[in-house]
């Protein structure tokens, strides 16, 4: 049997956005809308406690990753608060490093979504990148907080709005946004809601020396999920994901192919990005294994969401 090779290559100026060519436009030029710092007073974004009996601070970057972290233009702080979420910003990226949101399954609303992006005003617009990174190619605007995460509660509207900054957008191929990365989001979430959990999830890009350079920016080849929660019988867990192409972006091109989502331990996570998970790591089968083993980079590919092991 003769086995057709579907991978192919094509440059990222080659590229054209799915819903352009469905839609037969071009993406054009948007105006620049700006949130005002004054607007976003009284954002309390993520709650360290926001699990019973169950601290957990947002994580920062360590060692030669923590200067890293922007600090906002008029306080001496590196967390971006928005409603039920926060962003940590990379200095040399200008994208997000860290997010952190709550999710209350049992107060989830569904909410129509926006199609408007702003810059957040808290920091320079230079330490951030607007629509000029996805304009005329193929990249859509990842959220790296989901937008349905954060809406909940009494101020859901506000919640959904506010994940339409830039500072929460990574680029990220249309398949990949639209399938994979959002299989997995869909998972929690819809797992969530089904049994009225509360879950804190946090996300972001594992930034390498390899990632690619386009439009000034580069372009990160894989993004990591670490996701805490409450047992049934009230225990703690943890667990870690890692969601990649099978073939990596290399010399600026693109190579089509499958993408494969592994659950990984949060000791990796840590490794590969200098961000402190050390409170989580205890309560994570795959750590745990690693350590007990003197094993490390302990995976397991996810084909369907029962192969996850908590």
């Amino acid at each position: 049997m003769f086995k057709v090779k579907t991978t192919h290559k094509v440059s990222f100026n080659e590229m054209k956005r799915l819903g352009d060519i469905i839609n037969g436009t071009e993406a054009k030029t948007e105006e620049l809308l700006y949130t005002k710092p004054e607007k976003l007073i009284g954002r309390k974004g993520y709650d360290p406690d926001f699990l019973e009996d169950w601290t957990i601070d947002l994580p920062k970057a360590t060692g030669i990753k923590a200067n890293d972290m922007l600090k906002l233009k008029d306080i001496d702080d590196v967390e971006l608060k928005y409603t039920h979420f926060s962003i940590i910003m990379s200095r040399s990226r200008k994208m997000s490093m860290i997010t952190g949101v709550n999710i209350d399954g049992n107060q989830s609303q569904k909410i129509g979504r926006s199609d408007k992006w702003y810059l957040d005003s808290r920091i320079e617009t230079n330490q951030q990148f607007g629509n000029e990174l996805y304009q005329n190619n193929r990249f859509d605007r990842g959220h790296m907080v989901r937008r349905e995460d954060p809406v909940w509660g009494d101020d859901a509207a506000t919640a959904n709005l506010d994940t339409f900054h830039y500072t929460n957008a990574c680029p990220q191929i249309d398949v990949f946004n639209q399938h994979t990365w959002l299989g997995l989001e869909n998972y929690i979430l819809q797992n969530a809601r089904v049994y009225q959990m509360k879950v804190s999830v946090f996300t972001g890009p594992f930034f390498t020396n390899n990632d690619i350079a386009y439009k000034n920016a580069r372009i990160p080849g894989a993004y990591w999920k670490v996701i805490a929660f409450l047992k049934e019988d009230g225990t703690p867990s943890a667990t870690a994901y890692k969601i990649s192409q099978e073939n990596e972006l290399s010399d600026m091109e693109f190579i089509y192919g499958p993408y494969k989502t592994y659950q990984i331990s949060i000791r990796e996570v840590m490794m590969d990005t200098n961000i402190d998970f050390e409170a989580l790591e205890q309560y994570d089968g795959f750590s745990q294994h690693e350590i007990m083993s003197s094993l490390s980079n302990f995976k397991r590919e996810i084909r369907n969401f029962n192969d996850i092991m908590l």
